[in-house]
C-alpha cells in the first residue's frame, strides 16, 4: 500500500499547486515557462564553475598526487586503524559528489558491498557533503564572494562526518 501511495504523491503535489495557482488566478502556464527559462539561464551560468571543479579533480587524480599523498600517510593510518584505501574518498568527498561516488563505487566493486571497506565507504558517503562544490556552484551562481565562514563550518562538518563514520564503522563492523 505504501509503495503504491508513494507513486502518486508527487503528481498529486504538482496537480495541487497548479489547481491552487489557478484558483488564485495566477497564470500558471506562463509562470511555469518563466521558471523554465530561469532554470536554463542558471544552468548556463553554473557551467564554468562545474567545469573548473571537474578539471581540477581530474588533474589531481591523474597526476598521481592523490596516490603520493596516501602513500605518505599510510604508516600513520595503519597505527590508528584507518584503511588507506578510504583516504581518497575522504579527501574527494568535500570537493565533488561525482568524483567521490566514483571512488566509492570502485571500492565497493573491488572489496564488495558487505566488506568493511564497502560499508565504510557507504557510511562516509552518507555522513559528509560536497562542501566545496556547493560553495563554488551555489555561491558563485548567486554572486557571493565572501564565503570564508561557510567554508570553515562546512569543512568542519565534513571532518566530523568522516571521523564519525570511521568510529562508527570500526565499532560496528571492525
Amino acid at each position: 500500500m505504501i509503495l503504491q501511495l508513494s507513486n502518486y504523491i508527487i503528481p498529486f503535489i504538482i496537480l495541487f499547486v497548479l489547481l491552487y495557482g489557478t484558483y488564485k488566478r495566477v497564470p500558471t502556464y506562463e509562470k511555469f515557462v518563466e521558471g523554465g527559462k530561469e532554470g536554463v539561464t542558471l544552468a548556463i551560468s553554473l557551467l564554468p564553475f562545474l567545469l573548473g571543479m571537474i578539471v581540477s579533480i581530474s588533474i589531481f587524480r591523474a597526476s598521481g598526487a592523490m596516490d603520493a599523498f596516501v602513500g605518505l600517510l599510510t604508516p600513520l593510518l595503519t597505527i590508528i586503524h584507518v584503511p588507506p584505501d578510504i583516504v581518497p574518498l575522504a579527501l574527494t568527498r568535500p570537493i565533488s559528489g561525482t568524483a567521490s561516488l566514483g571512488i566509492a563505487t570502485d571500492i565497493i566493486k573491488t572489496e564488495g558491498p558487505d566488506s568493511y571497506l564497502g560499508k565504510l565507504a557507504s557510511t562516509m558517503q552518507g555522513s559528509t557533503d560536497t562542501t566545496l562544490y556547493v560553495l563554488t556552484v551555489y555561491f558563485g551562481a548567486v554572486g557571493i564572494k565572501k564565503m570564508g565562514d561557510a567554508l570553515k563550518v562546512g569543512l568542519i562538518a565534513d571532518f566530523i562526518g568522516i571521523i564519525a563514520s570511521l568510529v562508527i564503522c570500526y565499532l560496528m563492523f571492525g
